[in-house]
């Protein structure tokens, strides 16, 4: 039972981004703080007084600076000011919140315990009504990390993830969408399958997250290009126009409890399979598709190791999607080395102009990737026979039609000012120290140099590769290049690029085991 307090207090805006969670701002020598027995980081309920009695849940922080907040008055962070609705200088009142029940279920998955339905529905429900604070939502990803989802579970906060947000529906039989697990630097294919498959005339409405652990997400590419924060009754324009778009899904409203657990998973680097497909699967649905291609790159610095946790992710994906209506085909793809030569936004959506320009530069394993999907995806089409999705996508690539799709969607969702984005401003070089064959490139190091670089925060940063899977490498010759905006992001790199190149150097001999490594996972897609 909340006792409330008497005293209104003045609204003032705090113009802090606290990214996806309310906060409040209560000075240390406010009545209310003193009298009511408030805690930093306890939560609280913050009612206006402007007649509408609209209420909000916000995590409290005490400050001692008057010119934050004076001791009459309520502060409030920009997301919380804006969900409160009312103008800077109205009365409110603040009084203790009571704990989400669904906490009690976090408790038992914490245990152990196997949830239902109505537990994730109550734990999704509070979270996008914003009574988590993110202490709360890391409890509930552990828990679901380390405890594991069953098949169901992850079937049961799916749904509940879909129905807690709005969700689209474009009235035909056939909407086509793409997406890959991730692991990979630089595998940047959705960018070129879109405008190939929307080329074709099939609608492909792909919303996509920002990155979460990799340097690059779609979305954070497709951000150097276009706009990317769209609502959605500018997306569903868009994309009956163009029939395709190329957006951030987290300002539709589409599944929007999963863009506040990524706001968590990101910063811990957090992605559990059970928590993943749900998180991708919800994303799907809710954007309306019915046909869905799933990418599972397989390699030994992949997030898929072996083809035993493939065939695994694979059977959870076609569970959960023949339950829900969805049509999914999974297919698992060579994930020994990053895809194209770029990591991080600037360089990833330069290989990916190369590749719909038909430059001769164009990194071909990118190319040749993206062909092969978007192929099974144009076989989706009842009219394409099984087999012909290759030659069709390729037909289109080189016609320049996709090109043409392309510069439409960049337009039609709003085309980036001024000159082209450049890689970062500082370089550091790093170069080989012996001769040899490359016989394996580590993923997860490429990846987390360029993050120390500053991506996908700084679009500019990342790494660009100059070698490859079997390429030969003299003493000193030049194997990739880390860019960076700034000089402390530049020794962060330099610091773990220190530590290993990320590259495995060899003598000759070697070279056909290299070559060899993902033949057999590169023939499951031809």
């Amino acid at each position: 039972m909340s006792t409330q307090v008497a005293q209104p207090l003045r609204l003032r805006r705090v113009a802090i981004d606290t990214y996806r969670e309310n906060v409040a701002f209560l000075h240390r020598d406010c009545p209310a703080y003193r009298t009511e027995g408030f805690q930093a980081l306890a939560k609280v309920r913050v009612s206006s007084a402007n007649g509408e009695g609209r209420r909000i849940v916000a995590l409290l922080n005490i400050v001692d600076d008057a010119s934050i907040v004076g001791t009459g008055e309520i502060g409030l962070g920009e997301q919380a000011f804006d969900q409160l609705a009312a103008v800077e200088g109205a009365e409110c009142s603040v009084d203790h919140a009571e704990p989400p029940r669904s906490l009690d279920a976090v408790h038992r998955k914490i245990a152990g315990e196997r949830l239902d339905y109505p537990d994730f529905r109550a734990i999704a429900n509070d979270i996008v009504s914003n009574r988590y604070s993110k202490v709360e939502m890391a409890a509930f990803l552990v828990s679901c990390g380390q405890t594991g989802l069953e098949r169901e579970e992850v079937l049961h906060l799916t749904r509940a993830m879909v129905e807690t947000g709005e969700r689209l529906d474009w009235g035909e039989a056939l909407v086509a969408d793409k997406h890959c697990i991730g692991g990979i630097p630089g595998n940047r294919t959705s960018m070129l399958v879109v405008p190939i498959v929307a080329a074709h005339g099939m609608l492909i409405p792909k919303t996509s997250s920002r990155a979460i652990t990799s340097p690059a997400g779609t979305a954070d590419t497709m951000s150097v290009l276009a706009r990317v924060d769209l609502p959605m009754d500018e997306i569903q324009a868009i994309v009956r126009r163009e029939r395709g778009c190329l957006a951030w899904g987290g300002t539709a409203r589409l599944a929007p409890v999963d863009d506040f657990l990524i706001s968590v998973e990101r910063p811990l680097s957090i992605d559990s399979p059970g928590q993943m497909v749900a998180s991708i699967l919800s994303k799907k649905i809710a954007a309306g598709a019915t046909h869905l291609l799933v990418d599972i790159p397989m390699g030994p610095s992949a997030k898929v190791r072996d083809m035993g946790a493939a065939l695994r992710l694979r059977k959870l994906f076609e569970f959960v999607g023949d339950r829900l209506g969805l049509h999914i085909e999974v297919v698992m793809t060579d994930g020994s080395e990053p895809i194209g030569r770029g990591i991080g936004p600037v360089l990833e959506a330069r290989d990916v102009m190369q590749v719909l320009q038909n430059d001769a530069v164009a990194p071909q394993d990118l190319r040749q990737k993206a062909l092969r999907l978007a192929g099974r995806v144009l076989e989706f089409d009842p009219d394409v026979r099984g087999g012909q999705g290759f030659a069709l996508a390729r037909d289109i690539l080189d016609s320049g039609r996709a090109l043409s799709k392309m510069r439409d969607i960049i337009v039609a969702q709003g085309e980036v000012d001024g000159p082209p984005r450049q890689p970062g401003r500082l370089r550091q070089e790093v170069r080989s120290e012996r001769e040899g064959v490359v016989t394996a490139i580590d993923n997860h190091q490429l990846a987390r140099i360029a993050r120390l670089a500053g991506a996908p925060m700084d679009l500019g940063a990342g790494v660009d590769l100059h070698k490859k899977l079997g390429d030969q490498v003299d003493a000193g010759e030049l194997l990739y290049t880390v860019y960076a905006d700034f000089p402390s992001d530049a020794r962060f790199a330099e610091e773990r690029v220190k530590q290993s190149v990320g590259y495995t150097i060899e003598a000759a001999s070697a070279q056909v085991g290299a070559r060899a490594g993902g033949s057999a996972l590169t023939q499951e897609l031809s």
